[in-house]
């Protein structure tokens, strides 16, 4: 099993609080929190770092009876969270007696048999001794919050980490996994296909841990590569059959479960915001990319140049990922579809390349002789020597010195350019600390940690 960051969904019937506790968790305004109920109409998710314990945290829309199409989509999203989450949170109010919907909820949750949670919030407002019996939901955990008042969360999130490992960067698996995301119907399955047509010996099928995640595991140049297929769901009646639905926590669970993912785009839809979306959702789980344009086919009256005039104006709108490498398909006519399992390979090579210290440290010489840390107000930050974290499945280093919180972003910018120049980490993002000498550092707990 890859290194995986838990997912904590947080669900419930509309205006219960579930946005303000997540913003509470946070400490940020994340998620859109207002008085009208259903304001949240789509998840919103956030990568959390608490004493040591990296977590995804994740806010749905509320349930509301699927009156049409839209608020199917809601609906149906909250049970996706549930598929997908490791933990589950149900948030209830506790000056409203338990609704049909609460009840809905906690019996999709309960059904899942996860780990869940029940958060009875807005506690302020009541005597918690005429609390309305919220023990009958049928969920043995229960924590009593006010997310405006801040009291009962440090309780919630202690109980939470508990629940949760803390994440190795240590690989166990003998599987390289490979998802295949994006909007739908750009050609995902087709490429999942297409990829599997390229590779005659499946060695085995491998049924996902979530719904409507297809994984076959195939041996490419003697390397077990498990390619996981996130197509929608397809749902017959109040949905028109072969629509796909998409889902970011769908997404977001084979993201992690992943150790390199292929964005696919249609060419005929590009620049689409959802797409640089999930690109940054996979650079903040530290995960390898391609940028996969498909269905190059159906360009028409394309010649030699075409392609040449387009890849620019595409990485122009994945800047935030420069190091992403990018290739043309054809799912149709199998074009540059084998080259993807080279991609993969090379980047799975990159991922694990280990830079002696010696050569590090030679390296951030010349670097800092060449360009030295400015800092800000009377602040001089030095550099003194960097260290690569050894047990990282992405690449990752620690730069120790003096003053190092006023270093510039722009000097972080900086080393990781000249890191990518001098060594090969094409198709990866990678983190970089910033450590005071004095200081002793354990993983995961720095503030300056960053994905670059």
């Amino acid at each position: 099993m890859t290194k995986k960051l838990p997912i904590i969904a947080i669900v419930g019937r509309a205006n219960v609080g579930k946005s303000s506790i997540f913003n509470s968790i946070l400490d940020n305004k994340e998620a859109i929190v207002a008085r009208e109920p259903g304001t949240t109409r789509d998840s919103v998710m956030a990568k959390a770092s608490l004493n040591g314990y990296n977590f995804w945290l994740v806010d749905t829309a509320g349930l509301k009876d699927p009156e049409d199409d839209f608020e199917f989509t809601i609906q149906e999203q909250i049970t996706q969270a549930i598929d997908s989450a490791d933990i589950i949170w149900v948030i209830v109010e506790a000056n409203v007696p338990i609704t049909e919907e609460d009840r809905k909820v906690a019996k999709i949750a309960l059904k899942s048999q996860k780990p869940i949670t029940l958060v009875v919030n807005k506690s302020d407002q009541v005597n918690l001794k005429e609390t309305f019996g919220f023990e009958k939901l049928g969920i043995k955990k229960i924590f009593y919050t006010s997310a405006t008042q801040k009291t009962g969360i440090k309780e919630l999130v202690d109980s939470l980490l508990k629940e949760i490992p803390k994440v190795t960067g240590k690989n166990n698996s003998d599987y390289l996994n490979v998802a295949i995301v994006g909007r739908p119907n750009v050609g995902k399955s087709k490429l999942f296909n297409s990829l599997l047509n390229k590779q005659l010996a499946i060695v085995s099928d491998r049924a996902g841990t979530t719904r409507d995640l297809n994984s076959k595991t195939i041996k490419y140049m003697s390397k077990d590569i498990s390619l996981i297929d996130t197509a929608g769901i397809r749902r017959k009646g109040k949905i028109k059959a072969g629509v796909e639905l998409f889902s970011v926590i769908r997404t977001l669970s084979a993201i992690e479960r992943s150790d390199i993912c292929l964005l696919v785009m249609d060419v005929n839809e590009l620049n689409v915001q959802l797409d640089q979306k999930i690109a940054g959702m996979i650079k903040d789980a530290g995960k390898g990319l391609i940028l996969v344009v498909s269905k190059w086919d159906s360009v028409i009256n394309k010649d030699a140049y075409t392609r040449d005039a387009l890849a620019p104006k595409i990485s122009a709108n994945f800047d935030f990922v420069p190091w992403a490498p990018l290739i043309f398909t054809s799912s149709l006519t199998g074009q540059n579809v084998a080259k993807i399992f080279d991609l993969i390979l090379q980047i799975n090579k990159n991922r694990q390349t280990k830079i002696a210290t010696s050569t590090l440290n030679n390296w951030l010489k010349k670097a800092v002789l060449s360009h030295p840390p400015a800092g800000t107000g009377r602040y001089s930050p030095k550099l003194n020597y960097i260290v690569q974290e050894a047990d990282n499945l992405t690449p990752a280093f620690k730069i120790f010195g003096s003053s190092t919180k006023h270093i510039h972003w722009s000097y972080k910018r900086y080393l990781e350019t000249k890191l990518r120049q001098s060594f090969n980490f094409e198709g990866s993002p990678l983190q970089i600390w910033f450590i005071e000498k004095h200081v002793t550092h354990k993983h995961g707990k720095s503030p300056t940690k960053e994905l670059a």
